[in-house]
């Protein structure tokens, strides 16, 4: 099993790297889990609504172009579904029973393009609050480790 975090924009913030690179090492334990970067475009003039959706075109194509046919597609979205961390848990015991390889995938700050909801195979909606792209990578993969730990039946969960 392989697990997969696409992320556009580069993650420059060393503390967030350091966690991230921690609950990377952990999951580990349970599947290979990478995490790729994809350029995001400078956000010049993306208060005009036809050059915002260019930039989203433009991730959205790139994020594509790193999806296989064949992969399990998890879209961070504020339209998506929010689940418990039990029902996170449950999902993605499924999915890994019926996939080879998760990809979760972080769109740009403008949101994901129409081309990346149509690829999706579920959206997911991490909270009603708002986190920072980068923030999101790090939460993405704790809540990854958190459901293999309740899987599992280990005490990380309480």
């Amino acid at each position: 099993m392989n697990i997969t975090i696409i992320a556009i924009g580069k993650l420059k913030d060393k503390a967030l790297q350091s966690l991230q690179d921690e609950y990377v090492k952990r999951l580990s334990a349970f599947c290979k889990t990478e995490v790729l970067e994809v350029k995001d475009e400078p956000d010049v003039h993306t208060d005009r609504e036809k050059e915002a959706q260019l930039v989203k075109e433009k991730e959205g194509a790139r994020v594509l172009e790193k999806i296989r046919p064949q992969d399990k597609v998890i879209l961070l979205d504020l339209h998506g579904t929010e689940w418990s961390s039990e029902e996170f848990s449950a999902r993605l015991e499924s999915w890994t029973q019926s996939s080879q390889r998760l990809v979760f995938v972080i769109a740009g700050s403008l949101g994901p393009s129409g081309e990346l909801v149509r690829r999706a195979d579920v959206r997911w909606k991490l909270s009603d609050l708002t986190f920072t792209h980068m923030m999101t990578r790090v939460l993405i993969l704790e809540q990854i480790y958190r459901g293999f730990m309740i899987s599992a039946g280990r005490e990380y969960h309480k």
